[in-house]
C-alpha cells in the first residue's frame, strides 16, 4: 500500500496554476523533467528527418510516430500493474537508464551511418517501451507528490513541461539536425535522461508499507481490467480518450510530410512548426483551470475536438508553413486541454491501489488510438494525398464531439477514494496458511419489509464495489422461511486475497455499508461467516468400513 502523503512544504497559494511548484520533490522532478523532454523532442526531430532522408513513402515516415506509441498500446497495463506492485521511484530510475543507454546506441549507429529504415524504427521502438514503462509509474506518482486539491494543477504543468520544450525543442533539434545531422540529436537526448536519473535518485519516494505478499503479475492486471470494465466512468474517459489520441495523431504523424512535400520546406521549418504546435500547448495548460471553473468536462472536452478539427482544416488548406502556425498553435491547445482533463479525471475516479493499471489502460487506449491513426492517415496520405487525409482527421474529430451527446464525460468526482482502513482480521481457531482457500463468506441482513426497496438498492451498488474488488460469484439470497433475513454472499480464491479485498475499501464504499447498517434491524451488527471450502468424499471406495466383530 502506497504512502500517498506529499513532500512536506509551505502550503501553497491554490489560485495559481503554478501552485505545485511550492513543493520541492515535485519541482525538483519536475525541472529535470523539462531538460528530458527537451533531449526526447530533439530526439523526435532526429528521428523524423532520418527517415525522410531513408525513404520517401509517406507511410514509412508516420510509422515513426506509430513505434513510438506502439509499445505504450502494447506495455501499458502490464506496466501499470508493476507501477502499482512495485516501488514506483526504483521503476523510473530503471526506465531512465533503460532509454538513455538505447540513446546512445541509436546516436552510435547514426553516427557510423548503419541505421536503415527498419534499424532506426527498432531504436525508437525501444524507446518507446521504456517509456511504456515509464508513464504509469510516473503518473501514478504525481499524488504522491502533491495533495489531491493541487493534483489537476500538477499534471497540467506536467503536459506544460512537455510543452514548453515542445515550443523550442524542435526549432533546436531542426537546427541541430541541420548542422551536424541526426546523431547529434541522438546524442544530447542520451545525456538528457541524467537529469531526471538525478532527480529521482534524491527523491525517497513512498514506502510499500503493506505486510502482505506482492501479488502476481497476472492476477493484478486481471483486478484492474475488471475494475474498468465495472467502471462506467472510467470507461467513458477511455474511450474519448481513444477517439481524440486517433484523430489528433494526424498532426504529429504527417507533420514532416507536410512541412517537406506540401510546404517544400526542410528541417528547420519542421522544428518551428513544431514549435508553434507546443506554444499552443502551453496555452491550452494555462487555460485548462480557467475552462473547469466557469464549464462542465464535458463541454471543455467537446471544445478541444471542435478546436483540433479547426485547427487541422487551417493546416490542410493554407499554402504555407506562416499561416499554418495559428492552426498548429489552436491543436496545440486543443491537445493538451483534452488529454490532460482525461488524465486527471482518470486519476481522480480511482483509488490508490489500482490507479497505476487505470491509468495504463486509459493510455493503452490513447495510445492505441495514436498507433492506429498513425498508420491508417499515413496510408490515406499515400493514396489521397496530404490535404485529403488531413480533412478527414478533422472530420473524425468533429465526430468525436458529438459523441459527447452519448457518452458524456463525468465531472471531477468528490467521492473520498482514500483507504477506509476499517477492517481488523479476525482471530481465526483454523491454522490457515496465506494461500489456503478457495473461501466463502456469507453476511447475515436482517431487514424489515419496510426497508427491502432501499436494502436492494444499496446492494447492486455493493455488488459492484465487491466484484471490482475482486470478489467472485457474488450473490444475495433471502430466506424464505423468515423473508426478513438476507444473505450476501462470494468467493475469494484465498485468505490472502480476502485479506487484500477488504484492505482495498475506501472511504466512500464504506459510506454505502453505513447505509446498509441504518436498514439492518437488531442490536448486533450483521453477523459474517468465514468459510473455508473443502471437497466432500465423492468415492465409495475411500469411505473407510468399520469393521463389526462376529457375535460368538
Amino acid at each position: 500500500m502506497q504512502n500517498t502523503s506529499p513532500t512536506d512544504a509551505a502550503a501553497p497559494t491554490r489560485d495559481s496554476a503554478f501552485s505545485p511548484l511550492r513543493y520541492p520533490d515535485f519541482r525538483l522532478i519536475w525541472t529535470a523533467t523539462l531538460i528530458a523532454n527537451l533531449g526526447t523532442l530533439v530526439q523526435g526531430v532526429g528521428a523524423g528527418w532520418s527517415m525522410t532522408e531513408l525513404t520517401a513513402q509517406h507511410e514509412m515516415i508516420a510509422l515513426v510516430q506509430a513505434s513510438t506509441t506502439l509499445p505504450i498500446m502494447l506495455l501499458a497495463i502490464p506496466a501499470g500493474a508493476i507501477a502499482d506492485l512495485f516501488n514506483r521511484r526504483r521503476v523510473m530510475l530503471f526506465s531512465q537508464g533503460f532509454m538513455a543507454v538505447v540513446s546512445g546506441l541509436l546516436a552510435v549507429a547514426s553516427w557510423q551511418d548503419v541505421l536503415g529504415p527498419w534499424t532506426l524504427l527498432a531504436f525508437t521502438f525501444l524507446l518507446g517501451l521504456g517509456t511504456a514503462l515509464n508513464i504509469p509509474s510516473w503518473q501514478a506518482s504525481v499524488r504522491d507528490l502533491v495533495p489531491r486539491e493541487d493534483l489537476p494543477k500538477a499534471v497540467a504543468l506536467n503536459s506544460m513541461s512537455f510543452n514548453l520544450m515542445r515550443s523550442v525543442g524542435p526549432a533546436i533539434g531542426g537546427l541541430l539536425v541541420a548542422w551536424a545531422g541526426p546523431h547529434a540529436a541522438f546524442a544530447l537526448n542520451a545525456i538528457s535522461y541524467l537529469a531526471l536519473i538525478y532527480a529521482l535518485a534524491r527523491w525517497k519516494g513512498p514506502e510499500i508499507t503493506s505486510t502482505l505478499p506482492t501479488e502476481s503479475l497476472g492476477s493484478a492486471i486481471t483486478l484492474g481490467l475488471r475494475y474498468v470494465l465495472l467502471s462506467p466512468n472510467l470507461l467513458t474517459i477511455i474511450l474519448r480518450g481513444f477517439l481524440f489520441g486517433g484523430g489528433a495523431v494526424v498532426m504529429l504523424a504527417l507533420l514532416p510530410a507536410i512541412s517537406r512535400d506540401q510546404m517544400q520546406a526542410g528541417a528547420m521549418t519542421y522544428g518551428i512548426l513544431l514549435g508553434a504546435f507546443g506554444a499552443g500547448a502551453i496555452g491550452g495548460a494555462l487555460l485548462s483551470a480557467p475552462l473547469r471553473r466557469i464549464w462542465q468536462i464535458e463541454r471543455v472536452i467537446a471544445t478541444a475536438f471542435c478546436g483540433f478539427a479547426l485547427g487541422t482544416t487551417v493546416v490542410a488548406l493554407v499554402p504555407g508553413p506562416v499561416l499554418a502556425v495559428p492552426g498548429l498553435i489552436l491543436a496545440g491547445g486543443a491537445w493538451v486541454l483534452a488529454l490532460s482533463l482525461f488524465n486527471v479525471s482518470a486519476q481522480l475516479a480511482s483509488p490508490r491501489w489500482v490507479v497505476g493499471r487505470v491509468l495504463a489502460i486509459y493510455q493503452t487506449a490513447t495510445f492505441g488510438g495514436m498507433a492506429m491513426g498513425s498508420w491508417l492517415w499515413g496510408s490515406l496520405s499515400e493514396s489521397l494525398g496530404i490535404r485529403a487525409a488531413l480533412l478527414l482527421a478533422a472530420s473524425t474529430m468533429l465526430l468525436g464531439a458529438g459523441f459527447g451527446l452519448i457518452r458524456r464525460m463525468p465531472d471531477f468526482p468528490e467521492v473520498d477514494l482514500d483507504p477506509a482502513n476499517r477492517f481488523h482480521a479476525p482471530a481465526l481457531r483454523l491454522n490457515l496458511k496465506a494461500r489456503s482457500g478457495p473461501l466463502m463468506v456469507m453476511i447475515d441482513w436482517n431487514i424489515p419489509p419496510e426497508n427491502t426497496e432501499g436494502f436492494l438498492a444499496a446492494m447492486a451498488q455493493r455488488r459492484q464495489i465487491r466484484l471490482r474488488d475482486g470478489a467472485r460469484e457474488w450473490a444475495l439470497m433471502r430466506d424464505l422461511e423468515d423473508p426478513d433475513i438476507w444473505v450476501e454472499a462470494y468467493h475469494v480464491p484465498t485468505w490472502t486475497e480476502y485479506l487484500r479485498h477488504q484492505q482495498r475499501r475506501t472511504r466512500s464504499d464504506a459510506e454505502n455499508f453505513d447505509k446498509l447498517l441504518t436498514l439492518h434491524r437488531g442490536p448486533e451488527r450483521p453477523r459474517v461467516h468465514r468459510m473455508i471450502e473443502r471437497r466432500a468424499v465423492t468415492d465409495y471406495h475411500d469411505i473407510p468400513i468399520l469393521e463389526v466383530p462376529k457375535v460368538p
